[in-house]
């Protein structure tokens, strides 16, 4: 467990909206990542080697860090995560709410919803842990393999391990994790990528459609995984995962009930256009908070 650590002053990040609570756990906590925790005032969060809190108060989002890292480059490392260069209120302008009711509901319940930016390869190992678990079985499978296998962060918590740390290590351990099934896909990717130098940063910046068929031929990754990496793993907002929340929402509130996934992909891409991947996460958060019925 993190050791007591003194943690740095509050600080602004004007430049980005994220100025509601709900908006802020939906980013955070909301399915996109899974080493974020809720603490009375704040969140709490963990990628790559940065340890990071972040809160709403007086309508404005602010950071702090561990008192022991200095200097500019965790802001930046801040900054890349949260997306900031992305102008994430003109790209849901752009959507089609405006003739969309359900759409329009979603936007209105979550305004300043952000797609994060995190590391690739760390996105692609959550949601090979992600498989028909709950998104708090999948934070705390997260945590033990983290503290099982991953390096020691600044507050004593630790990073999750990386490609070749798992490959290193063994399916037995992760399936001491409670990874179950899960840990063999998993073991199985780590051994491809310790054989295949390079790879996985050769996916990341593959256009979309062939960066996914890469993906697809990784032992347990079908669309809906592949979708969830390249959307919040490497910013492809044109990625649209479909799972029992978004498939049961689209079949009832757009009237799609017998339309199969490659249907409904198709229908998508069309109808939401080349920031479809930002709707559906507002719709994923809506279909959550019992705002749509799905």
């Amino acid at each position: 467990m993190p050791s007591e650590v003194s943690f740095s002053p509050w600080t602004a990040l004007p430049d980005i909206p994220l100025g509601q609570e709900t908006s802020l756990a939906e980013t955070l906590d909301g399915g996109q990542s899974f080493r974020w925790t809720k603490n009375p005032g704040y969140y709490e969060g963990r990628w790559a080697d940065q340890v990071c809190r972040l809160r709403i108060r007086n309508g404005q989002l602010e950071w702090s860090r561990p008192a022991t890292v200095q200097g500019p480059p965790a802001q930046a490392a801040l900054r890349h995560y949260l997306a900031a260069e992305t102008d994430f209120k003109r790209l849901t302008d752009e959507l089609p709410w405006r003739s969309d009711p359900v759409l329009q509901a979603a936007i209105a319940a979550f305004p300043g919803l952000r797609i994060l930016r995190q590391p690739f390869a760390e996105t692609l190992f959550c949601f090979l842990c992600s498989s028909t678990k709950q998104i708090a079985q999948i934070k705390a499978i997260c945590e033990l393999v983290a503290q099982d296998q991953g390096a020691p962060l600044a507050d004593g918590s630790h990073a999750l391990p990386t490609w070749a740390q798992i490959a290193e290590a063994g399916e037995a351990r992760l399936r001491a994790a409670k990874l179950g099934y899960r840990a063999r896909f998993i073991h199985q990717t780590a051994l491809f990528l310790q054989s295949n130098p390079g790879w996985l940063e050769a996916t990341e910046v593959l256009p979309t459609g062939s960066a996914r068929e890469r993906l697809l031929q990784l032992p347990g990754v079908g669309r809906k995984i592949a979708d969830c990496v390249l959307l919040f793993g490497a910013g492809r907002l044109e990625a649209f995962p479909i799972d029992t929340w978004v498939q049961k929402l689209l079949s009832r509130a757009y009237g799609l009930s017998d339309w199969n996934l490659a249907h409904l992909q198709d229908f998508a891409r069309i109808h939401f256009g080349p920031n479809a991947g930002l709707a559906q996460q507002y719709l994923f958060a809506a279909a959550r908070a019992g705002i749509i019925a799905a």
